[in-house]
C-alpha cells in the first residue's frame, strides 16, 4: 500500500526554522524522509537544527534569511535551488508578536511584524513558486494563528499586529490556492493555538492570569506540547492532502470553538 506520508525524494524549505514550531517541523520533515533547507537570521541555531537532521541521514542546508528582506530572500531561494536541484515544499513559518493596541504601537514596531509575518510570506513565495511550477507541482503551508480568529483582551497582551497579519496570511493563503492550482500547486495554512516555544515560553506561559483562563476555557485543558502540530503539517505537505487546498486548520485544542 502506497504511504501517502512518505517525502522521500522531497526537499521542503522551512523559514524560522532556528527554533521553536519551525525547528519542530523541520525535523519532521526529515524523519518522514524529505531533505529540509533551513531558512532563519541565526546561523548558529540553524546549524544546530542541521546537525540532528544530518543524524537522522537526511541531507540539511541552513541558510541566514531575512524573509522581510527581498534580496536576501532571493539570495537565499538561489542557494536552496543550486543545491537540491529543486524544491517541492514550502513552509512560510518566520513569525513574530509584539504585544500592543494600535493607540499604542510605534509605526516601527508595525512595519517590523507586518514585514516578516505577511511581507515574509509573500517574499518567499514569490521567489518559491517558480520553482513548484518547474517540478510540475508541489505544497505551499503557511503558519497563520488561532489570533487570525479570536482576540486576547488581557490588556498587557492585546496584539493587535499579530492578529492583522495573521488574518493576512488566511487571505494570501486563499489567494494563491485559487491561482496554483491549476499547476498542481496546494496552498494550505494551519492556525496553531498556544504551544511551546520560544515565543512563548517568556511570554504566554508567565502570565498567570492568561494561562488560567486559557487552560479553564480550552477543551483540552492545556496548551500544545512541543511536536503537536506536526502531523498536521506533515499531511498538508504529503500525498495525503492532494486535493485538500484553500483550507484553514487550527491546531488549538479547542480553544477556538468555546
Amino acid at each position: 500500500m502506497e504511504n501517502l506520508f512518505d517525502l522521500s525524494g522531497k526537499v521542503a524549505v522551512v523559514t524560522g526554522a532556528s527554533s521553536g514550531l519551525g525547528a519542530d517541523a523541520a525535523l519532521a520533515y526529515a524523519q518522514y524522509g524529505a531533505d529540509v533547507a533551513l531558512l532563519a537570521r541565526r546561523l548558529e541555531k540553524l546549524e544546530a537544527t542541521a546537525a540532528k537532521i544530518t543524524a537522522l541521514g537526511r541531507n540539511a542546508f541552513p541558510v541566514v534569511c531575512d524573509v522581510s528582506d527581498e534580496d536576501s530572500v532571493k539570495n537565499a531561494i538561489s542557494q536552496v535551488a543550486e543545491h537540491f536541484g529543486h524544491i517541492d515544499i514550502l513552509l512560510n513559518n518566520a513569525g513574530v508578536a509584539v504585544t500592543g493596541a494600535v493607540d499604542e504601537l510605534e509605526k516601527s514596531q508595525w512595519d517590523k511584524i507586518v514585514g516578516t509575518n505577511l511581507t515574509g510570506v509573500y517574499l518567499v513565495s514569490k521567489y518559491v513558486v517558480p520553482h513548484l511550477k518547474a517540478a510540475g507541482g508541489g505544497k505551499i503551508v503557511n503558519t497563520a494563528s488561532v489570533n487570525a480568529v479570536i482576540a486576547d483582551k488581557i490588556p498587557d497582551l492585546v496584539r493587535h499586529a499579530y492578529n492583522a497579519t495573521k488574518r493576512g496570511v488566511q487571505g494570501l493563503t486563499l489567494g494563491m490556492a485559487a491561482s496554483y492550482g491549476v499547476y498542481n500547486i496546494t496552498v494550505n495554512d494551519v492556525g496553531p493555538g498556544l504551544f511551546e516555544s520560544e515565543m512563548t515560553e517568556n511570554t504566554l506561559f508567565k502570565h498567570e492570569a492568561f494561562m488560567q483562563s486559557y487552560n479553564a476555557q480550552n477543551p483540552m485543558g492545556r496548551p500544545g506540547k512541543r511536536g503537536e502540530l506536526n502531523g498536521t503539517i506533515i499531511y498538508l505537505s504529503s500525498a495525503a492532502s492532494s486535493y485538500v487546498t484553500g483550507q484553514h486548520i487550527i491546531v488549538d485544542g479547542g480553544a477556538s470553538i468555546v
